[in-house]
């Protein structure tokens, strides 16, 4: 009856959990559905590349093709020892509009990314910043949408959720668990009320103020996060300034990681870092994703009862309608959760353990102490 009754348990709260999942984001806003701004503010898109040169003439060229007349873009070539810095250099030659910032040394007690987009604002002088990556495919009106929706509603702060895809079904299948854990934690529709501790921050699309970039401490304050677009919103919403989010299917798009030991090797530097690089956090963390995510449905369906399975053919029924619900998923990615989970756990676990055992993280070639990254500071 024990079996019976926790089987239940899980079975509504995942229901539950996939219906309110639904619900909240269908009250983002879609960006494709915003309306094209007229009078245009000022806005440096500032892009940090550290040896980006395989995606970068693409990334670059959809950056540069933008349908915004009032636009710089500030790219930090940040200790690039690839061909970043010729590539970068080529297109400054047939575009004005590219600045170009070369970093040769790392500062003490920084990690590069955050020094390199901080290096950004520094060389910028615009009224809006908008905080991306190097490998991000932007549709030409992306950015006139995002602004008219920002200046509309007076945010401060504006993130977009981009359409990640992979040329690995396999990794696309566990991208999708990955985003339904990040979403039921963030709950990024609520990141606009003033009330809710919701919050939201995507290293794809931080388009923020200039001035409240400055009134949270800028990058200065978030020097040693390796999870610094989400420290970003958290501090935003935190000195109770106006964010928001959009959903940016078709409009912001980007190939995150091209297989599913990139996206496990790529969780090693920042998957620890969510749990303030705390082992007994981060135990918690993996005994609930397997309880939640991985384990429920195999068990119930190889070692339950037909009351039992029928439970988790619910469950399982909910989770596809979730999946075809929500694109680009495709309906089977509902079949890949459990692994997805078991993934999960799995990765977060050897993250902490790395990084304890060699004592910090790698990052872009560069290592950071445990030490400097659990100090004060942020």
């Amino acid at each position: 009856m024990i079996f019976f009754y926790c089987s239940l348990a899980i079975s509504l709260i995942t229901i539950a959990l996939t219906i309110y999942l639904l619900a909240g984001l269908k009250k983002i806003r879609q960006l494709s559905a915003q309306p094209l701004l007229e009078e245009q503010p000022p806005v440096a898109v500032i892009i940090a590349m550290r040896n980006e040169e395989e995606e970068l003439e693409k990334a670059l060229q959809s950056v540069l093709n933008l349908n915004y007349n009032n636009y710089r873009i500030v790219v930090v070539n940040d200790r690039s020892t690839d061909r970043t810095g010729e590539i970068l250099q080529d297109f400054k030659t047939r575009h004005p509009q590219l600045d170009m910032v070369s970093i040769t040394t790392l500062p003490d007690d920084w990690l590069g990314k955050n020094n390199a987009l901080y290096q950004g604002y520094l060389n910028s002088r615009e009224e809006w910043m908008l905080f991306t990556d190097a490998d991000i495919e932007f549709h030409p009106d992306a950015l006139s949408r995002a602004m008219s929706y920002a200046v509309a509603n007076k945010l401060d702060h504006l993130s977009i959720l981009p359409e990640v895809v992979s040329r690995s079904a396999i990794l696309n299948s566990v991208l999708a668990t990955f985003a339904i854990m990040l979403i039921l934690h963030l709950k990024p529709w609520d990141a606009k009320k003033a009330g809710s501790k919701a919050f939201v921050g995507i290293g794809a699309f931080n388009l923020l103020r200039r001035d409240a970039y400055e009134k949270i401490g800028t990058h200065a304050c978030i020097r040693r996060r390796p999870d610094d677009d989400l420290q970003l919103g958290l501090r935003v919403k935190s000195a109770g300034l106006r964010q928001d989010v959009l959903t940016g299917l078709g409009y912001i798009r980007l190939e995150w990681y091209k297989n599913l030991g990139q996206f496990g090797n790529g969780l090693l530097k920042n998957s620890f870092s969510t749990a303030d690089y705390n082992i007994s956090r981060t135990f918690a963390s993996v005994t609930f994703i397997l309880i939640a995510i991985a384990l429920p449905m195999p068990v119930m369906f190889v070692f339950g009862s037909t009351a039992i399975r029928l439970m988790a053919g619910a469950v399982l029924l909910f989770h596809i309608v979730y999946m075809i619900m929500v694109p680009p998923n495709k309906w089977w990615y509902a079949l890949m959760i459990p692994f997805a989970g078991l993934f999960m756990a799995y990765t977060f676990l050897r993250a902490a353990i790395i990084t304890l055992k060699q004592g910090g993280i790698y990052w872009r070639d560069s290592f950071y102490s445990l030490e400097m990254l659990r100090g004060k500071g942020y």
